[in-house]
């Protein structure tokens, strides 16, 4: 266990303006202590492991971007429920101005 006491997370509670309980003192020096702990087992990890940024190999899963039939526009605004110029009309959200 690291050496984080209640004073510690009493005074990291004042500096970033957080009001805390004497009991959310006792569980939050609980769970920093846990936090530094897990944090410490990573100075146990050999020198000779390359350094990654994913567990598993990344690979491309895009397929090529090539041209294929679609729905027409008509097919697409047949279900709309309001269609105006070949498009969907919506209601206004922003206001009236341009």
């Amino acid at each position: 266990m690291s050496d984080i006491t209640r004073s510690d997370v009493a005074h990291l509670a004042r500096l970033a303006r957080l009001a805390v309980t004497d009991d959310e003192l006792d569980v939050f020096s609980g769970q920093i202590d846990a936090i530094l702990d897990t944090l410490g087992r990573v100075s146990d990890i050999p020198d000779d492991v390359p350094p990654t940024s994913h567990v598993a190999p990344l690979t491309n899963v895009l397929r090529p971007d090539e041209p294929a039939p679609s729905l027409s526009r008509e097919a697409a605004l047949a279900g709309a429920p309001e269609a105006e110029e070949g498009r969907f009309r919506v209601p206004r959200i922003l206001g009236e101005s341009q």
